[in-house]
């Protein structure tokens, strides 16, 4: 049966039209954008492969096959810089075409991503699968997707990752109704609330953009009905599974997250990456004193 075996596919849901960013992402995906010199998604894949998971559905829209392209092959590039001796650039640019063998399908429509999962049905089979939202990306040393991976393997449920918040913040995100289990940072999830008010949110742990998935959430997502706007929401196929008996466990991350999805985090994620680097010390020594002027 499913439950007994790992996942080994992941699904990348990348098809909206990320308002936000407008007018960039007119023509430039902004799971494209650049953190230095690495894209969001080269983060979101790398962390994939790091996982296991080498094997990498992209859900996308029309005017995105650059996503694709960014993991494909360039062979002029590569002669162009074999001949110039570049070969850190020359390495860097391999990197992104030997982390893990892409597909791509088109969703169809902004139709939720219960609907944009659902596309994925016909690559993942009926096995366990991991959803990385094409926005967010987490540390690959903090190994947060490996430990879901192990814990879905062992429970055959649905397995989440958690965050805590701020309890102002809540309202901006699904929250998790928990139970407590034997492991410090292993929760048994009793509900999930959309965007709750804060009065109302049962914890204040919200759920980010990592899912381990059983393959029967698909005939789940064919039966969950479109809520507001049309779109089918996997929280309530999710939901709907939980109430059936599927076990529900989310890990409570407290690793490093990057959240790129609106303008305000995507320039954190930036300057907190590009001060990290050891080869862009100029640029740390700019900030500190650019942050003492203002």
């Amino acid at each position: 049966m499913s439950e007994n075996k790992r996942a080994v596919k992941a699904v990348v849901p990348a098809a909206g039209n990320a308002t936000r960013f407008l007018p960039s992402t007119k023509s430039v995906p902004k799971e494209l954008f650049p953190v230095v010199d690495k894209p969001v998604l080269h983060h979101i894949v790398e962390e994939a492969a790091a996982a296991g998971l080498t094997d990498v559905l992209m859900v996308t829209a029309r005017g995105k096959e650059s996503l694709v392209d960014y993991f494909d092959v360039r062979p002029d590039l590569e002669q162009a810089l074999e001949r110039k001796g570049d070969s850190a650039r020359l390495e860097r640019v391999k990197e992104a075409e030997g982390l893990a063998d892409i597909t791509a399908i088109r969703q169809g429509g902004p139709l939720g991503l219960g609907h944009a999962v659902g596309r994925g049905a016909s690559f993942v089979g009926d096995e366990p699968f991991a959803v990385l939202l094409g926005d967010e990306f987490c540390e690959v040393d903090d190994k947060l997707l490996p430990r879901m991976i192990d814990l879905q393997a062992e429970t055959g449920g649905v397995v989440l990752a958690l965050m805590e918040v701020p309890w102002e913040d809540v309202s901006r995100y699904g929250v998790a109704s928990v139970e407590a289990t034997d492991s410090d940072d292993v929760v048994r999830v009793s509900g999930l609330v959309e965007k709750p008010a804060r009065e109302d949110a049962p914890s204040n742990l919200i759920v980010i953009g990592r899912y381990v998935l059983p393959g029967a959430i698909f005939p789940e997502i064919d039966r969950t009905p479109p809520g507001k706007g049309g779109e089918i929401g996997l929280t309530e196929a999710m939901d709907a599974m939980r109430d059936n008996g599927t076990p529900v466990h989310a890990i409570v991350f407290r690793g490093r997250r990057y959240d790129t999805g609106e303008p305000v985090g995507y320039l954190k994620t930036l300057v907190e990456i590009a001060a990290k680097r050891d080869d862009l010390t100029q640029f740390r020594d700019w900030l500190r004193e650019f942050a003492s002027e203002l």
